[in-house]
């Protein structure tokens, strides 16, 4: 393990202006958005939708540090024999890899899932490393209702988290640690703080057992945010105080930065949730973003069955520096409008 090399890239990851592209979406999951605009998902379209967003060469220099990706597009190059993550390097961008195999039914547990993936991956890390990817994402689910979750399920999750950065690290490939709570259900902001200060707790328990150099790592954690289904949300300020607080009770300051996930925020929610976490600095860690739908739902709606490239790009170029903003504090609502 080459632990400067880590703490550089996971820096780089998380620098002042700059967040993550989340491009990872399945097969499956592309599938239904593509459904959304009317197009077929043939391995042809998936490739023109990402080529189309990584060839935003000046959104990607300026406010891109670098892209998750999936499997097939790792290995998938452009229309002009160009492999993706080169395109990707070629704007200053880090290409990066989902290794998770996606969450299933906890055996015992109706309603709770553990993530997949740990068989084979020491492998598959060597394999995405000689592909160019230098950072890995896995993706663990913890839901909330009544009773859940449960303590095993928080505890299975952490350990899987703590096993995959681990392996991860032994690959010269630096772990994006994901543990989501989710938004679903209608729980109010106390309840999602609750648990969200559990599950961190435990994780960074598990990553210290498995004796993870918290310096080569990202955190990629949920916001404490209400429940789509909650009755009275809490305002932006609420979320970034409730959100800042729970992180400073739990995540190490040797972590070098945390890139949110929007979790099914709207766009300008997940932007404005950011840069007022942001105001209230400075922090321990960096505050940045790594969205996938909040980043690429417009660019999605102005491609268009039609693949209307040029729309396509201004979209993602305008959600990009918004994101880029908020990083620093430097968002506004009335520059959403202006630049919009």
């Amino acid at each position: 393990m080459n632990l400067e090399q880590l703490a550089k890239t996971a820096e780089k990851m998380v620098a002042a202006g700059k967040g993550v592209l989340a491009a990872d979406e399945s097969t499956g999951t592309i599938k239904k958005r593509f459904d959304t605009i009317g197009l077929e998902s043939t391995f042809e379209n998936r490739r023109d939708w990402r080529e189309m967003l990584f060839r935003t060469t000046d959104a990607m220099s300026s406010q891109i540090s670098g892209v998750i990706l999936y499997d097939e597009t790792l290995r998938q190059e452009g229309a002009d024999g160009t492999p993706l993550a080169k395109v990707i390097a070629e704007t200053g961008a880090i290409p990066g890899i989902k290794v998770d195999t996606g969450a299933k039914d906890l055996a015992g547990f109706p309603g709770e899932k553990i993530t997949e993936g740990l068989d084979g991956l020491r492998d598959r890390l060597a394999e995405y490393h000689a592909l160019g990817a230098r950072f890995a994402k896995w993706r663990a689910v913890i839901d909330i209702d009544g009773y859940r979750p449960s303590p095993t399920s928080v505890a299975a999750n952490c350990h899987a988290l703590a096993r995959y950065a681990a392996l991860c690290q032994e690959a010269d490939i630096v772990p994006i640690v994901e543990p989501e709570v989710l938004m679903d259900g209608d729980h109010n902001s106390a309840r999602c703080y609750e648990v969200t200060e559990w599950v961190h707790k435990h994780l960074y328990m598990e990553l210290y057992a498995a004796k993870v150099a918290l310096e080569g790592t990202v955190l990629k954690p949920n916001m404490v945010i209400c429940g789509k289904k909650a009755s009275k949300r809490a305002n932006v300020e609420q979320v970034a105080e409730n959100t800042v607080r729970c992180l400073k009770a739990t995540v190490p300051a040797a972590v070098p930065g945390i890139a949110f996930l929007s979790g099914g925020q709207s766009d300008q929610e997940a932007t404005a949730h950011l840069n007022a976490m942001n105001a209230m600095g400075p922090h321990p860690w960096k505050l940045t973003f790594s969205y996938g739908r909040a980043l690429q739902a417009a660019p999605l709606k102005a491609w268009g069955a039609e693949k209307n490239v040029a729309a396509g790009q201004a979209a993602f170029r305008h959600r990009a520096r918004m994101n880029g903003l908020a990083t620093t504090a430097e968002w506004t609502p009335q520059l959403e409008k202006e630049n919009a």
